[in-house]
């Protein structure tokens, strides 16, 4: 099912909005948790920007320099999308709650961290909810983990764990300037940037294996392959499908080899005509699969 870009833009509009409330807020106050939350913002601003650039660039028709086209610019781009947050967004958080416990700074007054923890909160959330939304579109009845495992479009569900860290990050803090102000011991504060980090880099790792698991080239799901090679195994003209690789070229496009041993009665004539044939039938029950190629195989015999 295709992708909505609804997510992008609301989160993209919302962590514009948030980094600039959050660094003024930390201008005033001195806190370093909403320093981290405020880059923690601009981080995910920069990375909606480069998912909207992948998405366009993998739009690009194939060309002399690309001919099986430009799909796998969005999986490069959510790659290096999960590095920013660990590169950026984690170290940095590290590096200001280190700082802050090296030499803490009280908060006098923490009225408008939370004013702004409260409105980030609630445009954190709605921008979670419409990358929730879209993501349980996509998945239909599948599990939840499973989804985000099998999923094949980067751009949803980068988003919805930004956003799922974004939120937990607010959470914390919350915590930490409220603590650290209740009981007149800045030491909090930084320990909550500490923690906003840890945070950033759980999901950057998480979201790094899955970019770089698309990069390298997924194949369809098993079930899938198995449904296609029944149904090419179906015609009276192949005696068997020997081999069906396939790689995902982008999250709507599929490249598929298929190695069929043809029945021995037919001509050479009788196989040209039957090749054009089964890719038609696989490309109208499968419509993911674009490319096709079809090389005659013999059992027994090497293959691809």
């Amino acid at each position: 099912m295709a992708a909505s870009k609804l997510p992008i833009y609301s989160a993209l509009a919302a962590n514009l909005g948030i980094a600039a409330t959050k660094f003024i807020a930390a201008s005033v106050t001195g806190s370093s948790a909403m320093i981290s939350e405020g880059i923690h913002s601009l981080v995910d601003t920069l990375n909606e920007i480069l998912l909207l650039i992948g998405i366009k660039r993998s739009h690009k028709p194939a060309d002399a320099n690309r001919p099986f086209g430009y799909g796998k610019e969005l999986y490069f781009w959510a790659f290096i999308v999960s590095i920013l947050i660990f590169g950026i967004g984690g170290g940095v958080s590290f590096y200001e709650g280190i700082t802050h416990l090296q030499h803490p700074k009280s908060i006098e007054d923490p009225y408008w961290n939370y004013v702004v923890l409260g409105i980030a909160f609630a445009l954190d959330g709605t921008s979670f909810v419409t990358a929730l939304r879209e993501f349980n579109r996509q998945r239909g009845t599948t599990p939840f983990w499973s989804a985000v495992k099998g999923s094949k479009d980067p751009s949803t569900f980068v988003v919805l764990f930004e956003d799922a860290s974004d939120l937990l990050g607010l959470i914390v803090a919350f915590l930490g300037v409220f603590l650290g102000h209740q009981l007149n011991n800045p030491l909090f504060d930084g320990i909550a940037s500490i923690i906003i980090g840890l945070i950033l880099t759980a999901v950057s790792l998480m979201l790094a294996r899955e970019s770089r698991s698309l990069l390298m080239g997924e194949s369809m799901s098993q079930e899938t392959l198995e449904r296609i090679v029944t149904m090419i195994e179906a015609d009276p003209a192949v005696s068997a499908v020997l081999e069906s690789p396939s790689m995902y070229m982008a999250p709507e496009e599929v490249f598929l080899i298929l190695v069929i041993d043809f029945n021995d009665r037919l001509t050479i004539d009788d196989i040209n005509r039957t090749i054009p044939a089964i890719r038609q039938t696989i490309r109208q029950q499968f419509p993911l699969v674009k490319r096709i190629i079809i090389e005659p195989g013999v059992a027994g015999q090497p293959t691809i």
